[in-house]
């Protein structure tokens, strides 16, 4: 099991990134966006209404809609958010902690449909509005895998590992969960914040640690 000192040592990172037959995963970097519910784009775009696909997401079946929406919160307004489809069982908003500062809301960072107790927040779209009483959160940093990628880096679902960036900025980031399905491809998720802090963009590349 490594230690702490061992991870934040500069010349351990240096050999985990640049020793023969390290795995790299490519790194996506999420912006703010909407997952809405069926019922919910019918409120904001009209009876009957489906989301147009803008373009194709790494992630096998979903993408990028057309369709955009205003956030507003108590001391702000986001405009042009974009929707990801398809329709999902309930609406969720996922923003950075800079958007959050934005719009004057303290949403909590939490997994993808973790949404009890999280921060209410309003959609406007052409059509209507919305107001959440809850479904507002940053999301919690986390590595899409298949079963197959599971198996090549020894991990199960629900894992959290550490994260070391090969960048200008070099970080190294603690508790990311691993997250398995067969539906997943191999991806390292964050936000605008933590990838700016990093210095990563969409298509770099990092390396995992287990601890345990």
């Amino acid at each position: 099991m490594s230690t702490i000192k061992e991870i934040l040592e500069p010349n351990r990172v240096k050999s985990l990134i640049h020793e023969g037959g390290v795995k790299t995963i490519p790194v996506g970097v999420s912006a703010r966006h909407v997952h809405l519910s069926p019922e919910h784009v019918e409120v904001l775009f009209g009876t009957g209404y489906q989301l147009q696909i803008h373009k194709l997401l790494s992630q096998p079946g979903q993408f990028a809609a057309k369709e955009t929406v205003m956030l507003a919160g108590p001391k702000g307004v986001i405009d042009k958010v974009r929707i990801l489809g398809p329709a999902r069982g309930k609406t969720q908003v996922e923003v950075s902690l800079t958007d959050a500062h934005r719009l004057g809301v303290s949403p909590p960072v939490r997994d993808s449909g973790d949404l009890a107790g999280s921060s209410p927040i309003t959609l406007v779209g052409p059509n209507g509005s919305i107001y959440l009483h809850e479904g507002l959160i940053i999301a919690s940093r986390h590595i899409h895998m298949s079963q197959e990628d599971a198996l090549d880096f020894q991990v199960d679902d629900g894992d959290n590992v550490f994260v070391i960036c090969q960048s200008e900025r070099q970080i190294i980031f603690s508790n990311v969960k691993i997250r398995v399905s067969p539906n997943y491809r191999l991806e390292f998720h964050i936000d605008t914040d933590e990838a700016n802090a990093a210095k990563l963009t969409n298509d770099d590349n990092v390396v995992i640690l287990k601890t345990t």
